[in-house]
């Protein structure tokens, strides 16, 4: 058997992630720990090991939550980056100069949300972002000036979402949502003109559409859509006239498009990404076939194109990699040459990982089902001990890659199944559309249909199945053990609904754009007994095996009531169960000793009630 991975080494803070290429090429930044709190570092580039170590330095002192995310300003000067408290998500936008040092809130005010909108090469010094300062359930959209800090009103919100500005940070597209869960898309030339329809998106299509983005004459539009079609395509449209033309597409109407590398001086379409089992890749622009095919040489893995300079001849890309960290790639285009830069998790190299393995089944209703088996290393295909590890959303879904979870359950000696169920995004907007008011119901059938597959593969044990799931896994981890618990020996919820309900009752009120699709996919508050029948509350008393709950207390998607809801159930009950409350969390789990609290609590869990894993002393440690 493979050698036990330490916790910290899958779940602790990466030493590097998230790098992006400085617009000018001359530099690169990251985020790491710095004094064991994930912050920003920047370094100048090298032409001969491609990062130069000695002139590294961390550039942001956050002592808390960390950093999660953030961008170049294309002044080359200022790093955007957003934060929170507790998890709360009420974002602020903060911004660092790497001339001075000099760090600003750019974004001040109590539960008011940020949103960075744009930034364009052609306006170095602004950027649009979004606040819900006005109202709590609307971003308006504001310019703000890096040089003094000035925040000005450039849009007001009258029910819009998805805004897209132009090359000189004027919005010009917009969504208009529709009482039955469609969009209309609305243009218009200038910057406070009146808006006009373009085309319809379907509610059937929303889904699967999203703007890539405005030409650089300001004509035309690039948009992802699976309108007129099966799939998401990737589609032109003429502002003015609404005419479309297709640019990409998969030839067998089985796989959206899900990504577009843009050419980021003629902001025109140089590669489409097919997302299938694993990802296929469409040359849209044959001066750039040379390119891909250098980079496809470097690694095994699938590239992800991170971001470039803005002269197009620096491209940084990654690799995803189902057996091993994700290792990061600075590519020159005239020598058509890549170095390679770091390993996000370097520390995995020293350990054997397990293959993901894509595979393909039937659910009863006859709808083909993808999803990924990752085998524990050197412990044979048959009768282990598995757990179906359920993604959120559950408007997305699993890809083939490196996956901390999988890893982790794999080393520790069981199966991790991971299925993508109707509902999950990837495969054409019938197989979205098929989730529709299904929670509980067939998206969960879809789920015991894979553990009868691999059970009857032979790979799986019946009396050694876990569910395990965050957010919409959380909720089919509690509803797998309500509504059918004689399938699993035990199940862990993390911050997953118990009550349809009240989960519509207390959505965040930046969500009421977006209800009318809530509505069409989950249900309303208008059919209370239809919310009560697929809620896993309602079978609390059905529930015979033990459950892992854990939820963060700042959770404002999933609210705290939801995990307390069902453990007061459970414990009314007497059935056996453990709760974890995180009061510094919210919906994701920031900081590394949270982590490690979860992870090490999961890890014996399973290994108790599954027994004969791999590692009987699974999560005794948690270095």
């Amino acid at each position: 058997m493979a050698r036990q991975i330490p916790l910290s080494v899958l779940f602790g803070n990466p030493e590097r992630i998230s790098p992006r290429l400085s617009p000018d090429g001359t530099r690169i930044a990251w985020i790491g720990p710095s004094d064991g709190v994930m912050n920003i570092w920047v370094a100048p580039v090298s032409t001969r090991s491609g990062v130069d170590w000695e002139r590294t330095r961390p550039v942001t002192r956050d002592q808390d939550r960390g950093v999660g995310t953030f961008a170049w300003a294309h002044d080359n000067r200022h790093l955007l980056y957003l934060r929170d408290v507790k998890g709360d998500e009420n974002w602020r936008l903060h911004d660092v100069d790497l001339t001075t040092m000099r760090t600003r809130d750019l974004t001040p005010g109590e539960c008011v949300q940020a949103r960075l909108i744009a930034l364009e090469a052609g306006c170095p010094d602004d950027v649009l972002v979004g606040l819900n300062r006005d109202d709590r359930r609307l971003h308006d959209v504001y310019r703000l000036s890096l040089r003094t800090g000035e925040l000005a009103k450039a849009a007001s919100n009258t029910g819009m979402i998805g805004w897209t500005a132009d090359a000189g940070l004027a919005i010009r597209v917009a969504f208009s949502p529709q009482p039955d869960g469609g969009m209309e898309l609305l243009t218009r030339d200038v910057a406070g003109q009146s808006w006009r329809k373009v085309t319809v998106i379907p509610a059937d299509d929303a889904m699967t559409t999203k703007v890539v983005t405005i030409s650089a004459d300001g004509r035309s539009l690039l948009l992802i859509t699976s309108a007129g079609a099966e799939t998401a395509r990737l589609i032109r449209i003429d502002m003015v006239t609404g005419d479309a033309e297709t640019i990409a597409a998969d030839p067998g109407q089985v796989a959206d498009v899900t990504r577009v590398r843009i050419d980021p001086k003629t902001r025109t379409p140089q590669i489409a990404t097919l997302q299938r089992d694993r990802a296929d890749y469409l040359v849209l622009d044959p001066s750039i076939a040379d390119d891909l095919a250098a980079i496809r040489s470097l690694h095994p893995g699938d590239p992800v194109f991170e971001n470039g300079d803005d002269a197009d001849r620096t491209w940084l890309v990654s690799f995803t990699n189902d057996a091993g960290p994700i290792p990061y790639f600075r590519y020159d285009r005239a020598e058509r040459k890549g170095v390679f830069l770091f390993d996000h998790r370097p520390e995995l190299n020293d350990y054997v990982l397990a293959s993901m393995e894509p595979f393909v089944f039937s659910a009863r209703d006859g709808l083909e089902l993808h999803g990924y088996a990752t085998f524990p290393p050197g412990a044979g295909r048959g009768r282990l001990p598995m757990v179906l590890n359920v993604h959120g959303g559950p408007w997305t879904r699993d890809s083939w890659g490196f996956n901390s979870e999988a890893q982790w359950l794999a080393n520790r000696g069981y199966l991790c199944l991971q299925v993508n169920f109707r509902g999950s995004t990837g495969y054409g907007k019938a197989f979205v559309n098929a989730g529709d008011r299904e929670w509980g119901a067939r998206m969960q059938d879809d789920l015991t249909d894979a553990v009868a597959f691999a059970v009857t593969s032979g790979w799986a044990d019946p009396e050694r199945v876990a569910i395990y799931g965050g957010s919409y896994g959380g909720y089919a981890a509690l509803a797998g053990a309500a509504f059918t618990p004689g399938v699993y020996r035990c199940a862990v919820d993390i911050v997953g609904p118990s009550n349809l309900k009240t989960l519509i009752e207390t959505i965040p009120p930046y969500w009421a754009p977006v209800i009318a699709q809530f509505h069409r996919r989950l249900g309303d508050l208008t059919d209370e007994e239809f919310l009560w029948s697929r809620s896993p509350l309602s079978r609390a008393s059905s529930i015979s095996i033990p459950l892992l709950i854990a939820h963060g207390a700042n959770d404002p998607r999933v609210r705290q009531s939801e995990s307390e809801q069902i453990v007061a159930a459970l414990s009314a009950a007497g059935i056996d169960h453990e709760y974890l409350l995180f009061e510094d969390e919210g919906h994701d789990f920031a900081k590394p000793e949270n982590r490690m609290k979860l992870y090490a609590a999961a890890d014996k869990f399973l290994a108790r009630h599954l027994g004969e894993s791999a590692r009987s002393d699974a999560g005794c440690r948690e270095d």
